[in-house]
């Protein structure tokens, strides 16, 4: 049974101090993308690192129910899937169960898309209230229908074609999933499709379609944005691919340190794609000790050993214009920032409101919980750093949310009493292992009883 069957409450007390070496969890973001373009490729892809959690085992299923064969080697810590090529997906004989994944739902919406079948999707209670339309209206554009609840909500039903028509689409808010969608369309669509996103957002996409031999090209885009077209009906050929750790679970670890005077921790292997480096850039502004050693690169994205040695924190002003590098960071930086000397002010927070909950909502209410002074409005939140270690003794309601989960967890080993969350099970859907993984630096986090 699914540890979301059931919830979890759990507690963390607070520490002195933080240090040893560990290995982040594999990269959500590129496990999905290298299992679904495994399946587009012709031949073997074999995939070292994979984040092995609910959303991605998600995204394997569906796969699956769409003909690809994926298998794991659990010996070797290998999986391997022989795909059904560009196109070649068949149609699935029953509803694909996502879960809390909203990168499966949104990325699987654009290979389906273009497929002359009609498939079903659904998920968890939360999944099912997060946004599709921003992924319908371009799809639809291309060719493709849909039927949903109201508000463009799962269940949602893609009615495919395999007569679609390339579109230049711009995005009206900044959104890799968005993207994606489109650009995987594009692979089974004739001619060229090209999104113009307004900001550059994590470009996994792109570094892996070309990986596995499609042709994509990039070029700026006015006022500041980017341009990016890939060629429709590729042979992708199945290739070997190692994930990098995730910065957006290494953050966790990563903060733990920073905002314990006297840590020094290692997280190895972690994925810097310059597009996900927002919190580190935002932390080194806040004061924050931060060295990337051992720099290297695993089948086309950066990687380096995050060093982060404890100290003291100043409130910063976070930039609107970052939000789309550290889109996920957001809750664990508030934690630092409760933490930090003086006010830290985050800007064009809009889209944490469409996240697994309305997060913005889940991080302002977990600060209340805690006696962190702060203010929000409808994209923007301003912490009132307690200069040490915040008051904490809270309980935190999660709603289903696992960085909401994770990062006030976090912020129970500063603060001055514990902190509990109402539900921890969510954050097996990205981290499982969580708990064990941060107690072996010298946290202390478990049951409430424990």
């Amino acid at each position: 049974m699914s540890s979301r069957a059931h919830s979890a409450k759990l507690i963390a007390r607070p520490v002195d101090r933080l240090a040893g070496r560990v290995r982040a969890p594999g990269d959500k973001s590129v496990s999905h993308r290298a299992l679904m373009f495994g399946a587009l490729a012709l031949g073997e892809t074999t995939v070292r690192g994979l984040l092995e959690a609910e959303d991605v085992l998600a995204t394997a299923a569906a796969l699956r129910q769409l003909g690809a064969t994926v298998t794991r080697e659990p010996a070797a810590g290998l999986w391997r899937i022989r795909g059904f090529g560009v196109g070649g997906a068949r149609e699935p004989a029953d509803v694909l169960e996502l879960g809390n994944s909203g990168t499966s739902a949104r990325l699987l919406s654009g290979i389906l898309a273009s497929h002359p079948f009609t498939s079903f999707l659904t998920g968890d209670t939360s999944l099912r209230r997060r946004p599709m339309q921003r992924v319908i209206e371009p799809l639809s554009l291309m060719g493709a229908r849909f039927e949903s609840r109201a508000g463009g909500r799962l269940p949602l039903a893609v009615i495919g074609t395999d007569e679609m028509v390339p579109v230049e689409y711009r995005l009206p808010v900044a959104s890799a999933q968005v993207k994606s969608a489109i650009l995987l369309a594009g692979l089974n669509t004739a001619g060229e499709t090209t999104v113009i996103e307004p900001e550059a957002t994590r470009d996994h996409t792109e570094r892996l379609l070309r990986h596995f031999g499609a042709e994509v090209r990039e070029a700026s885009a006015e006022p500041g944005g980017k341009r990016i077209t890939v060629v429709g009906w590729p042979e992708l050929t199945g290739r070997d691919v190692t994930v990098p750790g995730d910065p957006s679970s290494a953050a966790f670890a990563v903060v733990a340190a920073a905002i314990r005077p006297g840590s020094d921790v290692t997280v190895e292997g972690v994925g810097i794609n310059p597009l996900r480096t927002g919190l580190f850039e935002t932390l080194r502004e806040m004061g924050a000790d931060i060295a990337f050693e051992n720099a290297g690169e695993r089948s086309g994205e950066p990687v380096a050993d995050i060093r982060v040695r404890g100290g003291r924190l100043e409130g910063v002003e976070v930039p609107a214009d970052r939000a789309p590098r550290m889109i996920d960071e957001y809750p664990i930086l508030a934690a630092a920032a409760a933490c930090a000397r003086g006010p830290t002010r985050l800007l064009g927070l809009g889209e944490l409101r469409a996240k697994e909950s309305d997060r913005l909502a889940g991080v302002s209410a977990g600060l209340r919980a805690n006696g962190v002074a702060h203010e929000t409005g409808a994209d923007w939140l301003i912490v009132h750093g307690a200069g040490g270690p915040p008051p904490g003794g809270g309980l935190v309601e999660t709603h289903l949310d696992h960085r909401i989960a994770m990062a006030f967890l976090v912020l129970g080993l500063g603060a001055r009493d514990p902190v509990a969350v109402d539900d921890a099970s969510p954050i097996d859907t990205s981290f499982p292992g969580f708990a064990s993984l941060m107690n072996t630096l010298g946290a202390s986090i478990g049951p409430e009883a424990a």
